[in-house]
């Protein structure tokens, strides 16, 4: 990509500049980047998102004169040998199209699927809005799932005017200015061009009499209760669709939908890695080495958990079974218990005879760790 994508421009352009450059892509790039191009640019200087810019308009003839040959292989084949002598003298860019094509058949494969796929029709609603609910769970609400109730503050369907904007007794007119059909047609230069109706904003009619009590909106401010059940093995970002549960749509248009997002709260205990739970147990020096029997936390209560004598720091023994169920599926991952031997911080002075008779007794044989470790350092340094 070369230069600027912004469609305001501080010089005048005296010259016709390089298409590639025009669509900022490089002489090698793909019709679909160069699709992808066009498209991105010529949103940004689109007349009807800049009336009364004379450098967007510029700007806006200029990307679609050089989509109109990159995007033909025949003509963009002719502008790579030739440059625009070679598209000029082929008809490359005229006033009656794009060598045949008309421009508003480019128009409308770029645009159609932003600026809603052609003329809107009088009467057609608008889709209302979705909507976002941020929820905060506990982490075994979260791991089992629960049914709970949210209230989201939202627009309802004005029940005066029914949702449409008019007093009671009266409807909207079909508007003069576009005659009903929600947009105006105008001449720009060499093209043809349609923009919203200002009179309308594209609806086709017009409310001379509105509706006192939403004031011709057609919605009235209010808040709806909703029952929500959460599945077992959500975690925190997930989120959960409730479909025509956003904002009502105005003039008839369909309800948006509503996105619960999960936040879990941390757990004191567990932590989660994917469907498993991690939890640390500390265990005394005493413990470690002799063996014992201690009774684990899970999140459905207590189990317990035989440590063998001679159990390292850092041991992993695993639960099956007891960690999250899969999120919609099947199974549930497993509990993994490590096991933190302590050293103790403060000891008596008996204690520290003890442990210094244990020593001298003991020598290397019983520190397996260590004495495997000594004996690799004295193997590399002799």
């Amino acid at each position: 990509m070369r230069g600027s994508s912004s469609c305001r421009h501080k010089d005048i352009i005296l010259a016709r500049r390089d298409y590639y450059e025009v669509l900022e892509v490089n002489r090698n790039a793909s019709e679909t980047e160069i699709k992808k191009a066009y498209r991105k640019l010529a949103l940004q200087c689109h007349p009807d998102k800049n009336p009364g810019d004379k450098q967007a308009e510029e700007r806006f003839k200029e990307l679609s004169e050089a989509y109109a040959v990159l995007s033909d292989g025949q003509k963009r084949a002719l502008y790579d040998q030739y440059g625009h002598a070679g598209v000029d003298q082929q008809g490359g860019f005229s006033s009656g199209g794009f060598g045949g094509t008309p421009f508003e058949d480019i128009f409308g494969d770029i645009f159609g699927d932003i600026f809603g796929g052609g003329s809107r029709r009088s009467g057609g609603g608008r889709r209302g809005d979705d909507l976002r609910y941020n929820l905060t769970i506990a982490f075994e609400e979260a791991a089992f799932g629960l049914e709970t109730k949210i209230q989201i503050p939202r627009h309802d369907t004005c029940a005066t005017c029914s949702g449409s904007g008019a007093k009671p007794g009266t409807r909207a007119e079909t508007c003069r200015t576009c005659s009903g059909n929600g947009q105006v047609r105008f001449q720009q230069g060499f093209f043809s061009l349609t923009r919203t109706c200002p009179d309308c904003n594209g609806e086709g009619k017009k409310i001379t009499d509105p509706c006192k009590h939403c004031r011709g909106t057609g919605l009235t401010r209010g808040q709806k209760t909703l029952s929500l059940k959460i599945p077992a093995g959500v975690e925190s970002g997930n989120r959960l669709k409730m479909s025509g549960e956003g904002e009502p749509g105005s003039k008839g248009g369909p309800s948006g939908d509503l996105y619960v997002v999960i936040t879990v709260k941390d757990h004191p205990i567990f932590q989660r890695e994917g469907n498993d739970l991690i939890c640390e147990i500390p265990v005394s020096f005493p413990q470690a080495a002799l063996g014992c029997e201690l009774e684990v936390p899970t999140l459905e209560g207590k189990v317990k958990l035989k440590v063998p004598a001679g159990t390292q720091s850092g041991k992993i023994f695993k639960l099956g079974g007891k960690g999250i169920p899969v999120l919609q599926g099947y199974g549930r991952g497993d509990e993994l218990v490590v096991v933190r031997v302590e050293t103790p911080t403060s000891l008596t002075t008996r204690q520290k005879e003890l442990l210094d008779e244990f020593a001298r007794e003991g020598g290397e044989d019983i520190h397996p760790m260590g004495k495997s470790f000594f004996d690799k350092v004295k193997e590399m340094f002799g």
